[in-house]
C-alpha cells in the first residue's frame, strides 16, 4: 500500500510548535515508507482565513525542510462537499434539525441536571413535514446532523493501540451549519477519501471524533484510513500550549535565530524514549524514525531545551552547511573562521560579533599598558598558525614571569575586548599581526 498523509493547518494564524510537531511526524512517517505528504489548507472559515497566513505556513514548512508533494485548498472544493452531503441525505444518514443554539443549551442543561449524558435526543427525526415547514416559515434554516449507527466502533491506533468508542455516548455530529456551509468534519473526511489519505496522524484531542468519522467514511463507501493519535505538548510546567503560546510561533522562533533542523531534531523525538540529539539533516532523522516509539505520556516543550539544542547543532555544523547561513547574514568567510568561532555560538547571528573582532576595528581593553606593549614587541613574524599562540605566550611568560590568568586575561582583553570567547590559538591567526600589535599598543584596530 502506498502511504499518503496530510498536514491540515488552518490559515487563521501562524504555525506554532504544536502544529509543527504534527507536520514533522507526518512528513517523517510518509517519507520513511516512500510515501506522499499532502499539504491541505483548511480554509473553509472564510471570515477568519487569511492569505498572508497561508503564505506564512508555506514559509514555515520550507524552513523546517518539509516539502509537500501536493497542496489543496478546501475553499476550492465546496462542490465536492455538497455532492457528499447530497449522497448522505439520499441515504437517510444526514437529517435536518431546527433547534436554536438556546434551545439546544436548554436541553443540555436539563440532561445534566438529571445526571444524563448531554447527547442530542434526535427530536428532529420525529418532526412531521408540517412542523418542518412551520419552522422554515419562521425563518429557521436547518442545520444537518449525521445519524450515527448504534454500534461500538473499533480501530487499532498506531500510538494508543486498540481503541473503541460506543457511539451511544456521542451526539449525532452537525456536518452542515444553518447557512449551509460545511463544518470541519465533512470536508475533512471527503478530502481524506478523494486525496487517498491512508494514515491520519493527529493530536489526541481528536480521539473522541474518530468513531463518528469512521462511520462517515463507511457511509460514503470509502476505505477507513489508519489513525495515530499523539499526546499533546505542554509547556515546561505542564500547562497546555494552546493558551500559553507566547513566542512559540515558528516565525518568531526563526526570527530569534533558531535553526529549522534544530526544531525538527527536538520535535521528532519529544514523546519517545530516544535521547534528543542535534541532527544536521532530515535524512538522519528519517533513518531513526519509528512511530511505534511514541508513547501516551505527555511530552513537555521547553524553549530553553530548544536553545541549547540549537547551540549544540551549530557547534557540530560543517562549514558547507554553515556557509549559506553565514552569507545570508552578510558574512563571506572561510572554513578557518567558522571552526574558530562555532563552539561559542548560540545562533548564527552571533558569528557577526566574532567577524567584527577578527576583521574589523576593535577598541582594546588595556589593564597594564607596559605589559601589553612588551607583549606586542614579542609578537613573532607571520605567517601564523595554531601553534603561534602557544609559542608567543611562552615567550611573554619568560620575559614577564607572568602565568595563568595574570598572563592570559590581559592579552585576551587587549586582543578582543572580551572577557571570554573562542580559543585564542584559533583567533590570533585570524586577527593577524598588524591588528594584534596595534591593539596591544592601545590603538583601535
Amino acid at each position: 500500500m502506498s502511504v499518503t498523509v496530510r498536514f491540515a493547518p488552518s490559515p487563521t494564524g501562524r504555525l506554532h510548535v504544536g502544529n509543527a510537531r504534527l507536520a514533522v511526524i507526518n512528513w517523517l512517517f510518509a517519507k520513511k515508507q516512500g510515501g506522499r505528504f499532502v499539504l491541505r489548507i483548511d480554509d473553509t472559515d472564510r471570515e477568519r482565513s487569511r492569505h498572508d497566513h497561508e503564505v506564512a505556513i508555506g514559509e514555515d514548512l520550507v524552513w523546517l525542510g518539509l516539502v509537500w508533494d501536493s497542496k489543496v485548498n478546501q475553499s476550492d472544493r465546496f462542490d465536492r462537499y455538497a455532492l457528499a452531503a447530497e449522497r448522505l441525505k439520499a441515504d437517510g444518514r444526514l437529517y435536518p434539525c431546527y433547534e436554536t443554539p438556546e434551545e439546544l443549551e436548554y436541553k443540555r442543561k436539563r440532561q445534566l441536571a438529571r445526571g444524563a449524558p448531554p447527547v442530542y435526543d434526535r427530536a428532529a427525526l420525529s418532526l412531521t413535514d408540517a412542523e418542518r415547514q412551520a419552522f422554515e416559515a419562521e425563518g429557521r434554516q436547518p442545520h444537518w446532523r449525521f445519524k450515527l449507527d448504534d454500534s461500538d466502533v473499533r480501530w487499532d491506533d498506531l500510538v494508543r493501540g486498540p481503541c473503541h468508542y460506543h457511539v451511544s455516548h456521542l451526539s449525532d455530529p452537525v456536518l452542515i451549519r444553518g447557512d449551509q456551509s460545511p463544518l470541519y468534519t465533512l470536508p475533512s473526511v471527503v478530502d481524506d477519501v478523494e486525496l487517498g489519505i491512508t494514515h491520519v496522524i493527529r493530536g489526541e484531542d481528536h480521539v473522541t471524533n474518530t468513531a463518528a468519522q469512521i462511520q462517515i467514511f463507511q457511509a460514503l463507501g470509502a476505505a477507513v484510513p489508519q489513525f495515530a493519535h499523539l499526546s499533546l505538548l505542554t509547556d515546561a510546567s505542564g500547562q497546555g500550549l494552546s493558551k500559553r503560546l507566547g513566542s512559540l510561533s515558528l516565525g518568531e522562533l526563526r526570527a530569534g535565530g533558531i535553526e529549522g533542523i534544530a526544531l525538527d531534531s527536538l520535535l521528532a523525538k519529544l514523546g519517545t524514549s530516544d535521547a534528543i540529539q542535534p541532527r544536521q539533516s532530515l535524512a538522519v532523522l528519517l533513518d531513526e524514525f519509528d512511530i511505534s516509539k511514541f508513547s501516551r505520556a505527555t511530552p513537555r516543550f521547553d524553549p530553553q531545551d530548544l536553545e541549547h539544542l540549537n547551540a549544540r547543532l551549530l557547534h557540530e555544523m560543517a562549514f558547507a552547511d554553515a556557509e549559506p547561513r553565514l552569507k545570508a547574514i552578510g558574512l563571506v568567510c572561510d572554513e578557518a573562521f567558522w571552526h574558530a568561532v562555532r563552539a561559542n555560538l548560540k545562533q548564527i547571528a552571533d558569528a557577526r560579533d566574532w567577524w567584527h573582532i577578527c576583521r574589523e576595528t576593535v577598541s582594546p581593553v588595556i589593564e597594564d599598558q607596559a605589559f601589553a606593549t612588551q607583549a606586542a614587541q614579542l609578537l613573532p613574524p607571520e605567517p601564523w598558525t595554531a601553534e603561534t599562540w602557544k609559542d608567543w605566550t611562552r615567550a611573554v611568560q619568560q620575559a614577564t614571569e607572568r602565568k595563568g590568568r595574570e598572563l592570559f586575561h590581559p592579552l585576551r582583553l587587549a586582543l578582543t575586548g572580551r572577557e571570554n570567547g573562542p580559543e585564542l590559538k584559533t583567533l590570533l591567526p585570524l586577527i593577524g599581526r598588524a591588528r594584534a600589535a596595534a591593539r596591544l599598543c592601545g590603538n583601535a584596530a
